[in-house]
């Protein structure tokens, strides 16, 4: 065989790194409050050419909504680590503060893809590192707390971790409970982390926020659903009920329903 003609060829990793290290992109509503939100970013350190900033304008109309903006935002961005946040949000601890924490989770954990400064640790206890109107200087728990859900507010997503949120989802709520569920089912971490911020709004518990609620429950229902799944080579059976799961995918089990099946449909070639 001829060797390959390698023009116009490029090896992937050289792709993977931009020159960028944030991306700090936000939905904006208040053009005013956006350009204290962004000068406060700067202030903080996020000054450099390796800082890109990236909004979308839905200060005329809705021309996004949280699950599609954020999708965008993966998308476009160039960054190493996509930054997404409120308008609102302020910054406390500098960009150093950050750097030191995003390193603490290489560490720890290089299967870490999100982190931010409130989530759900388990059932009832939340890991929280933030001002807001609910308090001042608040923490609680250790961190890096890892959890199963993070707060919109702020939001650190590493880019190579490629996530994204669900495209049957919509509205302005739980985009980050998403995100941290997707992130589990691709085998990643997500964590809350001590870099402090404040955040203006105290957020807000309405309709919307009940009816987001029962479409993402309605959602996993159907994604976690119990099914049969035939590969080229393989029948399996996926459940969220472990033993349910280990004894159908057994090669007696799968056999079994093999003899069931072809049963069922009569002598090969039939319909």
């Amino acid at each position: 065989m001829g060797s390959v003609d390698e023009a116009g060829i490029v090896e992937a990793r050289e792709r993977l790194s931009t020159g960028i290290r944030y991306s700090i992109c936000t939905l904006v509503t208040k053009p005013e409050q956006y350009a204290e939100m962004v000068a406060s970013f700067r202030h903080g350190g996020f000054d450099g050419e390796d800082c890109e900033y990236i909004k979308i304008d839905n200060s005329q109309k809705n021309t996004s909504d949280a699950y599609q903006g954020f999708n965008m935002f993966l998308t476009a961005a160039r960054g190493k680590y996509i930054v997404v946040c409120h308008q609102d949000v302020f910054l406390i601890d500098p960009r150093e503060r950050l750097d030191e924490v995003l390193a603490e989770l290489d560490r720890i954990d290089p299967a870490w893809a999100a982190c931010g400064n409130s989530g759900g640790v388990s059932f009832g206890a939340l890991a929280i590192r933030i001002t807001d109107p609910h308090g001042t200087d608040r923490r609680t728990w250790t961190f890096p707390a890892k959890v199963h859900t993070l707060d919109e507010n702020f939001i650190v997503v590493r880019r190579d971790a490629n996530l994204s949120v669900s495209h049957d989802l919509g509205g302005f709520h739980l985009y980050g409970t998403d995100l941290c569920t997707i992130a589990d089912i691709l085998g990643r971490t997500t964590y809350v982390v001590d870099f402090h911020v404040h955040h203006l709004s105290p957020g807000k518990r309405d309709e919307t926020l009940a009816e987001a609620r029962r479409r993402m429950v309605e959602k996993y229902i159907r994604a976690f659903r119990g099914r049969w799944v035939r590969s080229s080579c393989e029948l399996m059976y996926f459940s969220g009920l472990a033993f349910v799961a280990r004894a159908l995918s057994t090669s007696w089990s799968i056999r079994l329903t093999n003899k069931f099946r072809l049963g069922a449909r009569g002598p090969k070639g039939s319909r």
